[in-house]
């Protein structure tokens, strides 16, 4: 037994490979999203919506939350959402303005604004919620 010696692959050098075949492709993978403008288009459509959010502060005296979803490079649309309705301003002002902001700030034709209003909790009374509750039980 002393004299005989088997080829054992050695663990270590299969992790050291792994590590490295996962590393190239991350890099390969941060090359191609960096290359295609992904990373830029998601920072700068953050950027854009900063912006329509302060465009309509200035405009309407009110600060909205404001999303956006980009498709292929497209902007398929963008959410403005009021933190409440706002009895002041005509509906049809409001549209005007956010439609404004978004086609001014994004420097793109959004194929859909969505115009939102949070209005906060719904009203139940006790009795109505404990038997709204007693149906979802199976």
């Amino acid at each position: 037994m002393q004299g005989t010696s088997a080829a054992v692959p050695s663990a270590r050098s299969g992790t050291i490979g792994s590590v490295a075949r996962n590393l190239l492709t991350a890099v390969l993978l941060a090359g191609c999203a960096a290359g295609c403008g992904l990373v830029d288009a998601v920072f700068d459509g953050f950027k854009h919506a900063r912006a329509v959010e302060n465009d309509l502060v200035a405009m309407v005296g009110v600060k909205p939350a404001v999303g956006f979803n980009w498709r292929n490079g497209r902007l398929t649309s963008v959410t403005v959402t009021f933190p409440s309705l706002l009895q002041d301003k005509p509906l049809h002002e409001l549209a005007d303005a956010a439609r404004a902001a978004v086609g001014k700030e994004f420097k793109q034709r959004a194929d859909n604004v969505v115009l939102a209003f949070s209005l906060g909790p719904s009203e139940t009374s006790a009795v109505q919620a404990d038997q709204t509750q007693d149906k979802n039980l199976p």
